[in-house]
């Protein structure tokens, strides 16, 4: 394996501890790579907190349990599917079940696992909430076959990955729908570019199997492509804080979340995998100044 790229599972941190029996299992819900889970809660938190649920702490903590299961869920799934592509591409020819670790009866096993976690949050749930959550499941189950028939899969991922911003929203029973509507563009748009900037790594081997990207679709316009999702998510955010607050001096709470992700397109070499995956990564930091946002903004307009 080229020495400059670098795989998507290791052994290290927490799970570098646990016992070799359970290692592959967690390297296959990349337990090993928390910024997925955390890009999967952000957005729940930001339905809770812009609508107007600043006390219900005990809420985003069961959304933050059921982002780690959910995500991982999604990350199995996805390897199910993928394993014969996932030997192909250097990044990803050591994910458990590509290399064999993991047998495709016991990925099953651990899958259904996972989604029972999942079960116990969604029952924590208002019934509203638990029909909003469950309405993903398709656009989740459809997810790893988009990068096959379009060129542009970081669009359904927004879908799926920003779905929380739902789900927190109608739990907390918030009525005013145009500013969620206008925070979940704002989230979709924003997740497309940050896995834009994740597929970036991936690019060569993603032609030679036929994989389909934004990265690919946008060729040598990746930062302005980029550049552009990001001003799209920051716009979509003002209209969803204008509607609820109609005050200029709300917007300043934007201001921290606006200037990151412009230092993401500033600073991104799009020729470097390692610098890529850094500003993907640095999307946690984003997706927490965008939760403190909400948090001053749905508070004050309670």
């Amino acid at each position: 394996m080229n020495e400059a790229i670098v795989p998507d599972t290791q052994y290290k941190g927490l799970v570098g501890r646990l016992p070799a029996s359970l290692r592959p299992y967690a390297l296959l819900a990349r337990f090993d790579r928390p910024i997925g889970w955390w890009l999967l809660f952000w957005p729940c938190a930001w339905g809770v907190w812009l609508a107007g649920g600043a006390d219900r702490w005990g809420l985003v903590l069961w959304l933050l349990v059921g982002s780690i299961a959910m995500r991982g869920a999604g990350c199995v799934y996805n390897d199910i599917l993928d394993r014969d592509l996932d030997r192909q591409v250097a990044r990803t020819a050591a994910r458990p079940l590509a290399s064999g670790a993991v047998s495709l009866r016991a990925a099953w096993v651990w899958l259904l696992s996972l989604c029972a976690v999942g079960l116990v949050v969604l029952l924590q749930l208002r019934w509203q909430a638990q029909a909003v959550a469950l309405a993903s499941l398709f656009l989740v189950a459809a997810y790893p076959m988009m990068k096959r028939i379009t060129w542009w899969p970081q669009a359904w991922l927004g879908l799926v990955f920003t779905w929380g911003a739902l789900v927190g929203w109608v739990e907390v029973g918030n009525a005013n729908w145009p500013v969620l509507a206008a925070l979940y563009a704002g989230s979709i748009f924003w997740c497309i570019g940050y896995d834009t900037i994740y597929a970036l790594q991936d690019r060569e081997d993603d032609a030679l199997v036929g994989v389909r990207s934004s990265a690919r679709a946008l060729g040598n316009h990746v930062r302005g492509g980029v550049a552009v999702f990001y001003m799209l998510a920051v716009a979509a955010w003002i209209a969803a804080v204008w509607l609820l607050r109609g005050d200029w001096l709300a917007l300043i709470a934007l201001v921290p979340v606006a200037l990151h992700l412009s230092w993401q397109v500033a600073t991104l070499d799009t020729e470097d995998g390692e610098n890529a995956l850094a500003r993907f990564r640095s999307n946690r930091a984003a997706g927490l100044l965008m939760a403190l946002a909400c948090l001053v903004v749905g508070t004050a307009g309670v």
